[in-house]
């Protein structure tokens, strides 16, 4: 991989016109050659989509927009988005939240391990030293965090501390390994079953610590069908596969 490389940052957006101009400007701040962002907006009420437009018509060379019509859920998002990224040459594709929960400022650490080391997907983790859950977060929800991340080892033997993270960097070799295209679940489970296929072909996670932060601007997203769904898959996907 040189050091040009084509990387892509798939941000899905639904109801985020407060945060996505402040994440644009981070990312745009880490000078990091070859960096573009990919909006992918589900057609949000509140002109979300209309703000990526304006972002992409002030520096078309590092902002993209894909604009999808109907809203099913974040996996499918993804998908869209990576697809795009892989099918326009993307050499890494790096997944991220609009809702600046994730530090931008990770990016380079997790692009210099893409490069430098065996590791097929760098995940920006929690639960690995130095990472840490957001202060705000209350006990109930460091809890439920924590039983889902050992729930889905104790299950799947992924040896990943942050397995439902949703903050990862990419090779593009690895993507087009898994098949990210056929992947059909949504939620914190899409998360779970990219890094279920990456270790059934034998490939290698690392990870990184994060801090992660609570949302300043919106509303979070996670409704009960979602967990519902992110309690049944990895039975799914041990059974099914």
């Amino acid at each position: 991989m040189g050091e040009l490389a084509k990387i892509v940052v798939v941000v899905p957006t639904y109801n985020e016109r407060e945060n996505l101009p402040v994440l644009a400007g981070l990312l745009s701040d880490l000078n990091l050659p070859g960096l573009e962002l990919l909006v992918v907006d589900d057609n949000s009420p509140d002109g979300t989509g209309d703000i990526a437009d304006e972002l992409a018509k002030e520096s078309p060379e590092k902002v993209g927009v894909l604009h999808r019509t109907v809203k099913d859920g974040l996996g499918r998002a993804y998908v869209a988005g990576i697809t795009r990224a892989l099918d326009e040459g993307a050499d890494i594709v790096i997944q991220m939240d609009a809702d600046l929960s994730h530090p931008a400022s990770v990016i380079p650490t997790m692009v210099e391990m893409l490069r430098t080391t065996d590791a097929a997907v760098v995940i920006g983790s929690r639960y690995v030293p130095g990472g840490s859950a957001a202060e705000e977060w209350g006990w109930h929800r460091r809890a439920l965090s924590a039983w889902a991340n050992f729930y889905v080892n104790a299950i799947l033997r992924l040896h990943v501390k942050d397995a439902t993270a949703g903050f990862k960097a990419w090779k593009a070799d690895t993507l087009r390994w898994i098949d990210v295209a056929s992947i059909g679940s949504n939620g914190y489970s899409f998360q779970v079953e990219m890094n279920y296929r990456t270790v059934k072909r034998g490939l290698k996670i690392a990870e990184t610590p994060i801090r992660f932060e609570e949302r300043t601007e919106g509303v979070s997203k996670m409704s009960l069908k979602v967990q519902l769904e992110s309690a049944l898959m990895p039975w799914k996907l041990l059974f099914n596969r």
